[in-house]
């Protein structure tokens, strides 16, 4: 399975594969043209109260994690993660996330949910 996770803002690469933004809101200053985004499954994003809580700094980047987690078991969401993993079983899918730091937001947690066996 090959899933990555690059800011949006970075031009695209070849070997991408699948791209699929991650965030719920369309990345400030960039044009669908540039970001070449195959997929936007907005139901797998953080829900606006979790990500304007966590941004707001009113919690830790782990409770902001299990919290996700918890978001990520709603049926609509499942699915998506569910066809998600598929995709990464055929080939290479990358996570796009406008997030600062990709490896303390949401995308890390999917990551690790995607390399994790099935729930």
């Amino acid at each position: 399975m090959s899933v990555r996770v690059r800011r949006v803002y970075e031009p695209p690469e070849p070997d991408d594969g699948v791209r699929i933004l991650v965030d719920r809101l369309w990345p400030r200053g960039l044009s669908k043209d540039a970001a070449r985004v195959d997929e936007w499954p907005k139901a797998l994003t953080p829900s606006t109260e979790l990500r304007r809580w966590y941004h707001a700094g009113e919690g830790s980047y782990e409770e902001f994690a299990d919290r996700y987690e918890a978001e990520l078991d709603a049926p609509e969401a499942a699915e998506l993660l569910g066809r998600v993993r598929e995709l990464a079983a055929k080939g290479s899918v990358t996570l796009l996330t406008a997030a600062k730091d990709p490896g303390q937001s949401h995308a890390a947690v999917l990551v690790r949910l995607l390399d994790a066996p099935s729930r």
